[in-house]
């Protein structure tokens, strides 16, 4: 647990930060201050940048043309990347990037070929399907959509809801029960759909706190899929989209102190500017406290998260460690977010700055990638199972 930040990681992160604050702060100057999304052509030139400094496709392995950090330096990153207006949710634009349905990566050669391969390439996009209008967070127990052979061929029946993205994709990675209720989690499997087959319509749902994101509602209606269309294994789809998940959070939390750290950053800068009674705020020991806070928050949630990751990269179990990191980040950035506020008065709901951004879209993070609850409910289970060891027994 030493986090010592090696010559290659320095260079690195100054890199993504001297990237952020040259070419996407800059860009946002211009941009709605919803704006999830640039054109075409400043992608492209944005892309172009990331690609020339070998950081295109960070979570992509080597073999497959990626950049292929550790969890670590992509925590690290992370905590870079999202450190400008639109960061918590689009980070750079995904200048570095879209994310590559890791899942993929268990597909058969077709498979790779037909959809892994344009992915990563950003010549196609996907969606992940596995939230269902009776329940997310316990998908073992709350999937109801079902899939029944017919000849090689499964028809495919039900519907998901909270579906990020599946409006402008190209195909998606759908789970659905294959075997009875009782076999849990042992029958999931996962199936690959292409938009526009014929039975499975796309509609958007609701307009949630996320800046300019619809999230949809999926619909399955005797949907014929081929045999080819199984990813993985009959019955192993659970396992398939739990592991990724769980890695999946880590990142998350680190996008979530970046933001935060940025925040604290404002206020920290703007209190001394500011008079107030005969002094200047940053005077004031309420106003010293909350920053003081500020700090132990950042310095309490950037530990546990780069534990997680070293404990991923080490091949050690990180269940546990994922958890505790999803949620003691994304509660701490939301404290952070909302002191900088405080400290800012008038100023911090403004449209002009990102904090009022940054305050709505943190508290989806408690829900989104497996609720609070839930988080404490997986860590519970692992204590109580003798799964778990403390840090001192590591």
């Amino acid at each position: 647990m030493g986090f010592a930040i090696d010559d290659v990681q320095r260079t690195l992160i100054e890199n993504v930060r001297h990237f952020v604050r040259t070419e996407i702060v800059p860009l946002e100057h211009d941009l709605d201050p919803d704006e999830s999304e640039v054109s075409a052509d400043v992608l492209a030139r944005l892309t172009a940048k990331t690609k020339q400094m070998g950081l295109y496709n960070l979570d992509v392995p080597e073999e497959y043309g990626g950049a292929g950090v550790d969890l670590v330096t992509r925590t690290l990153l992370a905590m870079e990347m999202s450190q400008h207006r639109a960061g918590l949710y689009a980070p750079c634009y995904a200048a570095f990037g879209q994310p590559d349905m890791g899942q993929l990566y268990e597909g058969t050669e077709e498979q790779k070929e037909r959809y892994l391969h344009p992915v990563l390439r950003a010549e196609k996009r996907s969606f992940f399907a596995l939230t269902e209008p009776s329940g997310g967070s316990d998908p073992a127990r709350a999937i109801q959509t079902r899939a029944k052979r017919d000849g090689k061929d499964w028809i495919l029946n039900g519907s998901k809801t909270f579906i990020s993205g599946a409006d402008q994709a190209d195909f998606g990675l759908v789970f659905a029960r294959t075997g009875d209720q009782e076999s849990g989690r042992d029958g999931i499997t996962c199936f690959i759909v292409d938009a526009g087959t014929p039975g499975f319509t796309v509609r958007r749902v609701i307009h949630t706190l996320r800046s300019g994101h619809y999230p949809t509602e999926l619909s399955f209606e005797d949907v014929r899929l081929p045999a080819g269309a199984v990813l993985g294994e009959v019955g192993k789809g659970f396992s398939l989209a739990s592991e990724r998940l769980t890695k999946n959070r880590i990142p998350y939390s680190a996008g979530c102190l970046g933001v935060a750290m940025l925040a604290h950053r404002m206020a920290v800068e703007y209190a001394p500017t500011r008079s107030v009674f005969g002094a200047a705020l940053a005077d004031h020991q309420g106003i010293q406290w909350m920053l003081v806070d500020n700090e132990i928050d950042l310095r309490t949630a950037a530990c546990v998260t780069l534990d997680a990751a070293e404990r991923a990269d080490s091949g050690e179990p990180f269940r546990t460690e994922a958890a505790i990191a999803k949620i003691v980040a994304t509660e701490a950035a939301a404290r952070v977010v909302d002191r900088a506020i405080q400290i800012h008065g008038a100023y911090g709901v403004a449209k002009d700055l990102p904090l009022e951004r940054w305050y709505r879209e943190l508290r989806i993070r408690r829900i989104g990638e497996g609720s609070t609850e839930t988080q404490r409910m997986i860590i519970s289970r692992d204590l109580l199972r003798g799964r778990y060891k403390s840090l001192l027994d590591r």
